[in-house]
């Protein structure tokens, strides 16, 4: 199946390429069926109106004949005599009298099939104008009219021809017509279909040079087309440019939120100094007051940790943000990790581990960091009543560790944009509770930036599962 796709690619019908070749394609097949069927109205016209002609100009001369004969002989003889001298091979004539009985008839009937005779012979009207009948399957050039001799009618003068010839060959070569003019279309299609794919090439080019431009390469992100068209030549500069301009916004909006987390950062500390100085010597203070100094001093201590997430994420996004990554037991790590969270969080932690050491190469302060994170997480979106799992493994190469609650849950259509900037999934959730949406996003780039990656797998109401995975390390 997967070679059936390559070679017959999956077809967009609203795509640039197939309204191009439909829309040429369509045209060409109006233009060419039109020539076709100007080509067969004239040789139609080249092939039976010739005939049409000679049997309108024998309806025309007959009566004139007869009139001439009938002066030096009788009127039977002259009209018989008159008869045959218009009579050839492959033309008709009778004569029926008012009564409709035939009173006289060319000599050359024997040619024709018996039903072929009396179907002609059984006509009693005839048009003036002639015209093409098919009679016996075969095909005749009829004309009549009436045969009138010195003020006498004589009756109706009926002249066929035989065409079945010239109608064969003109079917024929309609025919040929058509089928080739299919062929000829269905092959322009398919040299159009290809000369605009081919044309529409570096426009795909673009397109996938576009596709794998992240945030990291906005500076040096340069599109090249040498052999493309002049409009998209000028198509990749225009986005030169834009990509300049964005890689600029980019750095100055990084730069901006470093300066303001770092100008910030130090009196807010200061702040918080004073602060908990003055909650130390509460003696003097009221209840009110104390409970207004402590909410100040949460406050601050929230906006530092913010400021704090905010520079990491900058120095990220510049490439400043440095790892120590040293020789590590996983196993220790992560239980003074989890001594550390149960003082804080007043939880049941369980860690399920092999009793096999599992060792990594890792910053230990970040991936405490990233650790602590989760297990809050875990702590924040789940019941007091229920544990928070730290699940250790190997697997060949890689390290994985599980933070697993039984908490709400993460909605699905959630879950692919839970590690963005600012993302929350309730947003009615306080800060208290809920924090500002920087936790995960942390979490992803520490872990990317020691080598790693990290997924989530949640169900509503059965919990969520977040793992991270990282490089093993094997010591010498």
């Amino acid at each position: 199946m997967k070679q059936i796709s390559k070679i017959w690619p999956r077809i967009d019908p609203f795509s640039l390429q197939v309204r191009l070749t439909v829309g040429i394609a369509v045209v060409s097949a109006l233009g060419l069926g039109s020539l076709a069927m100007w080509t067969s109205w004239k040789m139609r016209e080249l092939l039976i109106n010739s005939h049409k002609y000679n049997i309108e100009k024998i309806a025309k001369r007959l009566p004139h004949d007869v009139q001439l004969y009938s002066e030096m002989m009788s009127s039977e003889t002259g009209l018989k005599k008159a008869i045959d001298n218009l009579t050839t091979t492959n033309t008709f004539l009778w004569i029926k009298s008012p009564e409709n009985k035939i009173i006289a008839k060319s000599g050359n009937w024997p040619q024709l099939s018996d039903r072929a005779a009396s179907e002609l012979m059984s006509l009693t009207k005839m048009s003036v104008k002639p015209r093409v009948d098919q009679i016996d399957q075969r095909y005749f050039v009829v004309c009549g009219a009436s045969l009138a001799v010195e003020g006498k009618n004589l009756g109706s003068l009926f002249v066929v021809q035989d065409v079945t010839r010239e109608q064969t060959m003109f079917l024929v070569i309609v025919r040929s017509l058509g089928i080739g003019s299919v062929v000829v279309i269905t092959a322009i299609s398919a040299a159009i279909a290809f000369y605009i794919q081919r044309s529409l090439q570096p426009l795909r080019q673009l397109s996938q040079m576009t596709e794998v431009i992240s945030i990291k390469d906005l500076g040096q992100a340069q599109l090249y087309l040498d052999h493309a068209p002049s409009e998209v030549k000028e198509l990749a500069q225009t986005f030169n440019m834009m990509l300049s301009r964005l890689s600029q916004s980019w750095e100055q909006e990084q730069q901006f939120v470093s300066n303001v987390s770092h100008e910030l950062r130090t009196p807010l500390t200061i702040v918080q100094g004073y602060l908990q100085s003055v909650l130390r010597r509460q003696n003097n203070l009221t209840p009110t007051q104390q409970e207004a100094l402590e909410t100040a001093a949460a406050e601050a201590e929230h906006t530092i940790r913010l400021l704090q997430d905010l520079l990491d994420l900058a120095r990220a996004d510049s490439g400043y943000l440095h790892f120590r990554r040293e020789p590590c037991v996983l196993n220790d790590l992560v239980t003074e990790i989890v001594g550390m969270a149960e003082k804080y969080s007043d939880r049941q932690i369980i860690i399920e581990s092999t009793n096999q050491p599992i060792e990594v190469k890792v910053d230990s302060a970040r991936l405490k960091q990233v650790l602590l994170n989760l297990i809050d997480n875990a702590v924040k979106y789940s019941e007091a009543n229920t544990p928070v799992i730290i699940k250790l493994s190997q697997q060949k190469e890689e390290a994985i560790i599980q933070v697993c609650d039984q908490g709400y849950g993460i909605p699905l259509q959630h879950q692919s944009r839970i590690f963005e900037r600012f993302y929350r999934v309730d947003e009615t959730r306080t800060r208290s509770t809920g924090g500002c949406g920087l936790g995960l996003s942390i979490v992803k780039t520490l872990v990317e930036g020691m080598g790693g990656s990290v997924t989530v797998r949640s169900r509503l109401g059965e919990g969520s599962i977040f793992t991270i995975v990282l490089p093993a390390y094997q010591f010498l």
